[in-house]
């Protein structure tokens, strides 16, 4: 068992319940603070991780065992690294980047994907399910296909295909593409069919998520980047060819828009709305959209034009989409050098949270959120966020992109799933030297997550096992939730 600290409860809850109710606060606080104490005494006393400088030398043996500092109860496991990889004759160009795995059909979870962020792009299938270490990683689409390069978007689709796009994009560019294999799960070596879907405006692409209704979101990973939608004209197609036929793209704006978040700029939040950039076919808006050489849609210039003015924000990265209770989803995005001050050494980085019902932007977790173990705000630690998981109990996981920094990856608290994450705390700290932790993503209680671009060239993949609850646990955060509505009930009366 592990040790907790037993609180008198007789003692505690009556003093916050007077405080409330001398403040005439709601009872939904009331409920939120209770519940969000009594699963961190649930918890127990469980030793922070520390934060950390990289220690791994390259080649360390550790690199292939240990690359994380991990919280109490917390396990590893290096399951596939490029080494062995380019020693079994496939190609494999490194850098491995964001994760997705198969979500429908009848082998739903059991692969995993993700491309190859380098001048010579790729994708990759690990089969979860292989025992055999030599045989169950397999390079699907050659590095260099088509000249794909930077690829770090992966998403899974509603019709079971998968996507990947190019983080490279510029004025006179011809990259920032969006591609669709369409058969992941059965190509062979360097058999992955490869089709640029250019109905989606060119930017430099990262996150990409599907909500409810099968619209399509994805970022520009730019300072001064925006956050996009395409709302396919047929959402329940079977196929690609059909989904991406025709469509409109939407730019995010909030308020009166033109905000520009940069390095130094105040959190953006509020009201927004959704501004068209493309016709409903995906074409040009005479006056409106930028077109390119090649009759794609510049999605930069044209969420910044005059009569848009989509918001900017610094470095947007992954998507999450969280489906709620009540019927609502929250898409959250992370934006990796927001500030408010300028100053990189006192902590930076924004995690926001979009309410897709409402229109209400909100800011999720910053430098100014709770840290769980010091009851004080994170402050430095929480830098560069950069990738998003959820894991299966609705818990928002974090990674961060430090890049030799001490990347972390934090577990936070949202109790009532308003969007606003009570406090965070960190379950992993990366020490393989010149490293970053990309990719994360759940499937069951294991996370998967890509040590990137280490100084010994050997991207290795991770599986990170969470702690199972104990039952004394269960019954204790049984007891916490019997309180939480005691206390409603008096607060009502």
């Amino acid at each position: 068992m592990r040790d907790c600290r037993w609180l008198d409860l007789d003692e505690y809850i009556p003093r916050y319940y007077l405080i409330f109710k001398d403040s005439q606060m709601q009872k939904k606080q009331l409920s939120v603070l209770v519940a969000a104490a009594l699963m961190t005494m649930a918890a127990g006393a469980q030793a922070a991780v520390p934060y950390t400088t990289p220690v791994l030398t390259a080649g360390d043996a550790q690199e292939m065992t240990a690359p994380y500092i991990l919280a109490a109860g917390w396990t590893q496991k290096v399951i596939a690294n490029r080494t062995n990889q380019v020693a079994l004759g496939q190609g494999n160009s490194g850098s491995w980047d964001m994760i997705d795995s198969n979500q429908t059909g009848p082998d739903a979870n059991r692969y995993l994907f993700m491309p190859f962020e380098t001048s010579t792009g790729g994708v990759q299938r690990v089969d979860l399910r292989d025992t055999n270490y030599n045989t169950r990683t397999v390079t699907i689409v050659a590095p260099g296909t088509q000249g794909f390069v930077s690829g770090d978007a992966s998403r899974w689709t509603p019709w079971g295909s998968y996507l990947t796009a190019e983080e490279s994009w510029g004025t006179g560019s011809t990259k920032g593409r969006l591609f669709e294999v369409t058969n992941p799960t059965t190509a062979a070596a360097n058999g992955g069919t490869f089709i640029q879907r250019t109905i989606v405006p060119r930017v430099s692409h990262e996150g990409l998520a599907f909500d409810a209704n099968k619209s399509m979101y994805f970022i520009d990973e730019l300072n001064g980047g925006s956050v996009y939608k395409y709302v396919s004209a047929n959402p329940n197609a079977t196929d690609g060819n059909g989904y991406f036929a025709a469509g409109q793209t939407f730019a995010l704006k909030v308020g009166a828009g033109g905000q520009f978040e940069g390095n130094n700029g105040p959190a953006i939040t509020g009201a927004s709305n959704w501004v068209a950039i493309t016709d409903v076919n995906g074409g040009a808006i005479a006056g409106v959209s930028t077109v390119l050489g090649d009759g794609t849609i510049d999605g930069r210039a044209t969420a910044d034009h005059a009569s848009i003015l989509g918001t900017s924000f610094n470095r947007p990265e992954d998507l999450e989409i969280q489906n709620l209770a009540n019927g609502n989803q929250l898409l959250y995005f992370a934006t990796t050098d927001s500030d408010n001050n300028g100053n990189s050494a006192d902590g930076r980085s924004r995690v926001y949270s979009l309410n897709l019902t409402t229109g209400a932007l909100g800011l999720f977790a910053s430098t100014d959120t709770i840290d769980s173990a010091t009851g004080l705000p994170v402050g430095t630690p929480f830098s560069n966020a950069d990738n998003l998981a959820i894991g299966p109990d609705g818990t928002m996981y974090i990674i961060e992109d430090q890049n030799g920094g001490v990347e972390n990856i934090w577990s936070t608290v949202d109790a009532n799933k308003d969007g606003i994450a009570e406090s965070m705390s960190v379950i992993a700290t990366l020490r393989t030297k010149n490293a970053e932790s990309t990719g994360m993503h759940f499937v069951g209680n294991e996370i998967y997550v890509n040590v990137q671009h280490p100084q010994s060239g050997n991207d290795v993949l991770v599986q990170i096992s969470a702690p199972v609850p104990e039952a004394d646990t269960y019954a204790f955060m049984a007891l916490g939730m019997g309180l939480v509505g005691l206390l409603a009930r008096r607060k009502k009366a």
